[in-house]
C-alpha cells in the first residue's frame, strides 16, 4: 500500500492548479434508500428528534446497512447543506467477520456508540471516510472531507474487497475527529488509496484511542494524535505531531518533520453520552495534567449526569426557553439541526454541560455572540458549529470576562474546556465576524478547534466574508491541544495572555486579498498567522505550520508566520512554512529567522527551536 509522502498541490477543490484524473467509477456501492430502512426504538427518555437514530444489536443487520447507507448516499456530497445526523449505538456487537457492516460517513454526521468503554460495542466490519469524488466529473481528493466524527466505539476491521479489504479508512481533513476508538483486527489509512488513487488530505485530529496496526499517514499534510496507543506511524509530510503517544515516532524534527511529547501538559476529554438500565446519561472526563495513552483503560471515568438533568433543545427552540432551563440549572444537548440565534445562549452556571449532537450548528442572526461562557469553572462545550451571519458579529464564542489576573473563577484543577467546537465565516451562506473565539478566562482549555474563514462556498470574497482575527486569547493559563486556524484577513492568532500553551498548530493565510495594499499593517507586508503579544513574558509551542496561497495575487509576501516578543520565556518548538501552487511568499518562519518560501521554492522552510 502507498505510504510516501505526498505534497499537495492544491489545498481546496477551487483552487487546484493541476487538474485531478477522473475517477473511473465511485467505488461507494450503491445505496439504499431511506424507505425501507427501520425506525429505531426511542431510548429511554426525552425525544431526541428524527436525526438521532439507535441502532440495538437486536435488529436486522439488513435493515440497519440501509439506514447507514441511505443516510451516506444523502451526505456525502452535501458539504454546505443543512441536513445533521447522529448515529448511535446501543451496547452489542453489530456485523460478523463473515457477514460484516461497512458504511461510510458523510458531512455532518457523528457516529458514536453508547457504551461505558468503547469495547462495549463492537462493530465488525468498517466505519469508513473515502476521497471525495464530485458529481461533474472533476476528480476526487479528501481536502474538503470537514464536519464529521466517530467516537466510542471497538471497530474489529473486517470486509471489503481489492484495495479496500481489511482496512479501516478515515481519509479526513479538519473538523473531522476520531475520539475514543479501539480499531483491531486490521489496518488503518488516514489516506484512501483506493478510491481513484491516492489523493490529497489535511487533516487531523486522533485522541484517547488504541490502534493496533500501523496507521497509514500517506498523503495526510499535517495530523494530530494525543493521549492514544498505536502500532505504529508509516510516514510524515510537513507537520506530524504526537503527545502522549505510546507507539509514536521518536522526536525528529524536521528529518522526518515528526514532533513528539510524552505526556500532554494539560487536557479533558469530550465529555460522551452513555446508555445503561435508567436510560441515557452523559459522562464528563476530568481534567488531567501529564497524560499518556488512552483514558479508558485507566478507569478514570469522572462524573455522569442523567439525561434528566440536561435540557434537550430542537431546532424550534427559542433562545429565550434554552436560557430558562439554563438559569433554572439545567445543561443543554442540542439535538441534529440548524439553530437560528438571535441572542446568546448564555452560560452562568459552574459546571455546566453544553453538548451538541450531529454537528449541531449555531447560526448568528442580527449580529449576535452565538454562544456566551461566564468566568465560571467547569464548564465544558462540544461538539457543537457555529456559523457567522450577514450582519457582523463582534465576536461569535466568547468565554468568560475580563478580570485582572489571578482573580478568575475558572480553575487549573476544574477548568473551563471546549472540545471539537468548528466556527465557520461564510462558506454555507454569507457571513461576517470580527472574532472568532475570544478567550477571556484564565484555565481554559480548547481541545480540537477549526476555526475557518471561508475559501469556498456561498458568500466568499475579500469584502464579502470579512474577518480579522479566528481567536483572541486574553485568560492566562490557557492550553490548546490540536488548534486549527484559516485564513483570517489580520492576524489569525492573538495571544495576549500569560503561561499559554499550544500543542499542534495548522494554518493557511488568506488566499484573497487583492494586493499587498490590502494586506499590511505597520510597514509589515501581510499578517503573521500565530502573534504573541509583545507584553508576555511565558509561553510555549510545539508542532506548528503555516502556509500561504494568495491566488489572487500570487506576488503577495507575508513578512512572517510566527511573531513572538524575544524573551526567555517564549519558546517556539518545530515550526514550518509552505508556498502552495507556486502563489506567495513568507519571508520568515519566525521574526525575522528562517528562510523563505516563494512561488519557485515550495519549501518546507523550518526552525526547529526559538526564543527560550
Amino acid at each position: 500500500m502507498p505510504t510516501s509522502s505526498q505534497h499537495a498541490t492544491g489545498r481546496r477543490r477551487g483552487h487546484r492548479i493541476a487538474a485531478i484524473a477522473a475517477a473511473a467509477a465511485v467505488v461507494l456501492g450503491v445505496f439504499a434508500t431511506a424507505q425501507g430502512a427501520v425506525a429505531s426504538p426511542a431510548p429511554p427518555g426525552p425525544d431526541l428528534g428524527p436525526n438521532v437514530i439507535v441502532f440495538t444489536p437486536d435488529m436486522p443487520q439488513s435493515q440497519i446497512q440501509a439506514k447507514v447507507d441511505a443516510i451516506a448516499a444523502q451526505q456525502v456530497n452535501d458539504e454546505m447543506g443543512t441536513g445533521r445526523y447522529a448515529l448511535l449505538f446501543a451496547p452489542g456487537t453489530y456485523g460478523t467477520p463473515a457477514n460484516p457492516l461497512r458504511f461510510q460517513v458523510g458531512y455532518y454526521t457523528e457516529v458514536a456508540g453508547l457504551g461505558a468503554s468503547p469495547d462495549d460495542v463492537t462493530i465488525n466490519g468498517s466505519v469508513d471516510v473515502y476521497n471525495r469524488c464530485f458529481t461533474d466529473g472533476s476528480g476526487c481528493i479528501a481536502l474538503d472531507n470537514f464536519w464529521r466524527s466517530i467516537s466510542n466505539l471497538h471497530i474489529a476491521v473486517a470486509g471489503g474487497s481489492g484495495c479496500q479489504t481489511n482496512t479501516e479508512f478515515w481519509a479526513v481533513s479538519q473538523a473531522a475527529p476520531m475520539r475514543r476508538m479501539d480499531i483491531t483486527g486490521g489496518g488503518m489509512s488516514l489516506m484512501d488509496y483506493c478510491t481513484a488513487g491516492p489523493q490529497y488530505a489535511s487533516g487531523g485530529f486522533l485522541a484517547d484511542s488504541k490502534v493496533s496496526a500501523t496507521i497509514v499517514n500517506g498523503s495526510q499534510q499535517q495530523f494530530y494524535v494525543r493521549d492514544s496507543s498505536i502500532g505504529g506511524w508509516s510516514n510524515a509530510v510537513w507537520n506530524q505531531v504526537f503527545s502522549g503517544v505510546q507507539g509514536a515516532p521518536a522526536q525528529s524534527f524536521p528529518t522526518p518533520p515528526y514532533t513528539t511529547l510524552a505526556s500532554t501538559p494539560a487536557s479533558r476529554e469530550k465529555p460522551y453520552l452513555v446508555q445503561g438500565a435508567g436510560g441515557l446519561s452523559v459522562v464528563v472526563p476530568p481534567a488531567t495534567t501529564g497524560s499518556s495513552g488512552t483514558s479508558w483503560t485507566s478507569g478514570s471515568a469522572g462524573r455522569t449526569i442523567p439525561l434528566s438533568d440536561f435540557y434537550v433543545a430542537k431546532p424550534d427552540d427559542s433562545i429565550a426557553r434554552i436560557n430558562a432551563a439554563l438559569a433554572g440549572g439545567k445543561n443543554l444537548l442540542l439535538t441534529p439541526g440548524v439553530y437560528s440565534i438571535d441572542r446568546s445562549i448564555h452560560v452562568k452556571r459552574a459546571g455546566t454541560v453544553v453538548l451538541g449532537l450531529g454537528l449541531a450548528t449555531l447560526t448568528a442572526e442580527n449580529g449576535s455572540t452565538p454562544l456566551v461562557v461566564d468566568d465560571v469553572p467547569g464548564v465544558d462545550v462540544a461538539g457543537l458549529t457555529v456559523d457567522a451571519g450577514p450582519v457582523n458579529s463582534d465576536v461569535l464564542v466568547r468565554v468568560g470576562t475580563k478580570h485582572q489576573r489571578g482573580q478568575g473563577g475558572s480553575t487549573a484543577a476544574d477548568p473551563i474546556s471546549l472540545q471539537d467546537v468548528f466556527l465557520r465565516v461564510g462558506g454555507p451562506h454569507a457571513g461576517k465576524a470580527t472574532v472568532g473565539v475570544q478567550v477571556d478566562s484564565d484555565h481554559v482549555l480548547l481541545d480540537d478547534l477549526w476555526l475557518w474563514r471561508a475559501d469556498h462556498g456561498t458568500g466568499v470574497g475579500w469584502t464579502q466574508n470579512t474577518s480579522d482575527t479566528g481567536l483572541i486569547v486574553n485568560g492566562d493559563d490557557v492550553t490548546a491541544t490540536g488548534l486549527f486556524v484559516e485564513h483570517f484577513q489580520k492576524y489569525n492568532v492573538i495571544w495576549n495572555g500569560e503561561n499559554g500553551r499550544t500543542v499542534f498548530f495548522q494554518n493557511e493565510l488568506p488566499y484573497d486579498a487583492p494586493d499587498q495594499a490590502a494586506w499590511q499593517h505597520d510597514g509589515t507586508l501581510g499578517y503573521a498567522a500565530y502573534k504573541v503579544a509583545d507584553t508576555v513574558k511565558t509561553h510555549e509551542l510545539w508542532g506548528a505550520g503555516s502556509y500561504i496561497y494568495t491566488n489572487v495575487d500570487p506576488t503577495l509576501h507575508a513578512s512572517r508566520a510566527f511573531e513572538v516578543p524575544l524573551t526567555p520565556g517564549v519558546r517556539l518548538h518545530d515550526l514550518s512554512t509552505v508556498s502552495l501552487n507556486k502563489a506567495g511568499t513568507i519571508d520568515h518562519v519566525v521574526n525575522d529567522t528562517g528562510n523563505a518560501v516563494t512561488p519557485t521554492h515550495q519549501g518546507p522552510e523550518t526552525v526547529t527551536e526559538y526564543g527560550g
